[in-house]
């Protein structure tokens, strides 16, 4: 079986090919003005006229099926042709109408595609651009298809943790072949249409004007009087189906990993091969209204709008003018530095990368074009390709070489004096209207900003190690970041395939911040009786990729070293373990030096428990007076993800975060949180706040660590008490 998704495949969070159902969830508009007609001759051309992307929602559906009667009751009308306007067919159905009336509400979808394939006249669908989903089965629905070779054709709709709804597992089997349609429904990828010439799926590709084209195409179904013809009356071919749809099972169900979804795919186009057309469809609705309802497909879809919302900004309105980044600067060639780099080449911007030693420079360029090797052994880009990217860099020893800039993101070592003296020396050379960016992860923002005479035009850029892979962007908005600034790097981060969201200042942001009271637990857990492979272990079955400890070895122990000694001194009434100092003492930093909290193998990332450090951890419980227990895998999650909850809520009390939702893809992208939970605020939602709460108010009783940690924030016991979520 080809193109077996992979668990992210499944999840279509972390690589979304499904840009065009990004203009989901747009105001569609009323019923009038949706849809154009227009009669050339004896064809009756009906155009989808709802920008961004004819989603399929009510207005559109009911003007679809309106100009289809007058063209049925138009006694000069042989044939029809529908086609989309603007940038495609139709990306597919509006899910922002899941689970409401108006989903259900005459004509629904399948009710549309239905009455356009009952039509005695032949219907051409003639395709452009996106025809996704909805959109695909409609055309499905047609009984002729014509298509421009670069149409982007697919049933994405596994990657929002559901299958095709309208019919698609029934008829895309029928249109396409088996195997190939089931490729396409469990991995939801986009097929261009030329690759799909020659199969009963499409008719004619067209070379020339769509619309001509597809005119032409009906004027010749008119004069060869040939009929309409419906897909659902055909049948599934394939020399060995039942083998086949075996081996995909044992396949999908290896690799769908918590997403139930992909599985449900296989089993509704084994309807589609083993039963009549009419129930095959059933099976496939009320698979569709199961997967509606769990909360994998719910945390997908609130990952879907979560993402949108974040580029919304109250007072920085779509229409705020932004400023044109032709050319960027980074300083520092390390390891942030270079991957921040890499982002600009990538989206074609070229960089004057600034460092102070020679040694230093060259070594950075050389680590960002091995950085590429992995791409070109995966045949996804060429030595030629990188060369290109390379040429986008120019080296630099002095800060008059990075003056024509128009953004320059400081990438040097995390202490103020550092930043200090980097951003008295932006101020006089940069040129008048360039960004000063910060990649601080936990440094004010504000103060920052006061080193130079231009505030308004200081910002923070929090990007995540490895820069040129990590898709979050923490954007942090200083108290004078002029509006076109923000809104600058939000675009810039959109161009970067980033998720940008915007934070205000407070140390550590939005994900630090949060991330600093789960370390507290974890260490509080070690304490008390638990081990570091323990704690892991249940973090990772609750579905992070890595857990807390294996995760500090691989970034540096010796990184959250240096903030605590910072926090120690600014925050002295914070109660905090002094485990993971005992463990730097020792030079224990992580992989890098081939110990943390594990013992590593050179050239071998592979953790081994340590019996020296689980003797430390179980000789500083003796020293503090703790008396060490059994703790439960539940109560370890509970402990770390409520942590991270209660502190998101104060986040939002604040105004640091705008949105709950904000917060979930902090941490969806920025520090592995489980896509199929939604997030940790949405996780709390979906356990119920009332529960949380009660939880938190348990831990309380615990008298060691910091019981004052689990004082429910305002927000979280208000919502709890009534009843309410974050969402």
């Amino acid at each position: 079986m080809k193109n077996a998704p992979s668990r992210d495949g499944a999840a279509g969070v972390q690589t979304i090919g499904w840009a065009a159902y990004r203009g989901f969830g747009r105001e569609e508009g009323g019923g009038m003005g949706v849809t154009s007609y227009e009669k050339r001759g004896r064809v009756a051309v009906i155009t989808m006229a709802s920008p961004p992307v004819n989603g399929l929602g009510h207005a559109l559906r009911a003007a679809l099926v309106k100009a289809l009667d007058k063209a049925l009751t138009s006694r000069g009308v042989k044939a029809i042709v529908l086609m989309g306007s603007g940038s495609g067919f139709s990306a597919g159905a509006d899910i922002r109408e899941f689970n409401t009336p108006k989903a259900l509400a005459p004509p629904n979808l399948h009710t549309l595609i239905s009455a356009y394939e009952a039509s005695p006249k032949p219907v051409v669908a003639a395709i452009h651009g996106a025809c996704m989903g909805g959109g695909l089965e409609l055309a499905l629905g047609c009984h002729y298809r014509v298509a421009k070779g670069d149409a982007q054709i697919a049933l994405p709709e596994v990657k929002l943790g559901l299958l095709p709804g309208a019919g698609g597992t029934q008829r895309l089997p029928r249109a396409l072949g088996l195997e190939a349609a089931l490729n396409m429904i469990v991995s939801g990828n986009i097929v261009p249409a030329q690759k799909l010439a020659g199969t009963p799926l499409f008719d004619e590709i067209v070379e020339g004007d769509l619309l001509e084209g597809a005119v032409a195409y009906a004027e010749r179904l008119i004069k060869e009087k040939r009929p309409a013809r419906r897909v659902r009356d055909t049948t599934v071919q394939h020399a060995n189906a039942a083998g086949f749809l075996m081996f995909a099972r044992n396949t999908v169900k290896s690799v769908a990993g918590p997403y139930p979804a992909p599985v449900r795919c296989v089993e509704a186009v084994a309807a589609a091969a083993n039963l009549p057309f009419d129930e095959g469809f059933a099976t496939e609705r009320r698979f569709f209204q199961e997967l509606l309802l769990t909360p994998e497909s719910k945390a997908l879809r609130h990952i879907f709008f979560g993402e949108r919302a974040a580029a919304k900004i109250p007072d920085v309105p779509d229409s705020t003018p932004t400023r044109p980044i032709r050319a960027a600067a980074v300083i520092g060639a390390g390891t942030m530095g270079g991957g921040i780099t890499m982002n600009f080449i990538n989206a074609g911007i070229p960089v004057t990368l600034l460092e102070m030693k020679q040694e230093a420079l060259d070594h950075g360029l050389a680590t960002i074009r091995k950085n590429y090797g992995g791409a070109i052994k995966k045949g996804r880009m060429t030595d030629a390709d990188v060369d290109a990217r390379m040429k986008l860099i120019t080296p630099a020893l002095d800060y008059a070489a990075i003056a024509p800039a128009d953004i320059v993101i400081e990438a040097v070592f995390e202490d103020m004096d550092v930043k200090k003296a980097v951003f008295e020396k932006l101020d006089p050379v940069m040129k008048s209207g360039a960004i000063l960016a910060t990649n601080t992860s936990t440094l004010d923002v504000n103060r920052i900003a006061e080193f130079t005479r231009r505030p308004g035009d200081v910002i923070g850029t929090h990007f995540f190690s490895p820069a040129n892979v990590m898709r979050l962007l923490e954007v942090v908005r200083g108290g004078k970041t002029a509006p076109d600034v923000l809104a600058t790097v939000m675009k810039l981060g959109k161009t970067m395939k980033k998720v940008a969201v915007v934070s205000g200042v407070c140390d550590g942001f939005i994900g630090n911040r949060m991330l600093e009271q789960l370390g507290r637990q974890t260490l509080f857990l070690l304490e008390e009786g638990a081990l570091p492979k323990q704690v892991d272990a249940a973090m990772e079955a609750f579905g992070f990729a890595m857990g807390p400890f294996r995760v500090g070895d691989l970034a540096g122990n010796d990184i959250g070293w240096a903030i605590r000694k910072r926090r120690y001194v600014e925050k002295p009434m914070v109660i905090y373990s002094r485990l993971a100092d005992r463990l730097c003492e020792q030079g224990r930093f992580g992989q890098k030096t081939g110990a943390g909290w594990y013992d590593y193998k050179p050239g071998d990332r592979t953790a081994h428990p340590s019996a020296a450090v689980e003797q430390m951890i179980i000789d500083y419980s003796k020293e503090i007076g703790v008396k060490r227990r059994v703790l439960s895998d539940a109560e370890i999650v509970d402990r770390i993800v409520f942590a991270l909850v209660n502190e998101g809520a104060r986040i939002l009390e604040e105004g640091i975060a705008l949105r709950a939702s904000d917060i979930d893809m902090v941490y969806l992208n920025g520090y592995g949180f489980p896509p199929y939970r939604g997030g940790p605020m949405l996780y709390a939602d979906t356990v119920g706040l009332d529960v949380v709460v009660r939880r938190m108010k348990q831990f309380a009783r615990n008298r060691h660590g910091d019981p004052t940690a689990w004082e429910p924030a305002r927000s979280l016991a208000k919502l709890a008490t009534a009843g309410k979520t974050f969402s």
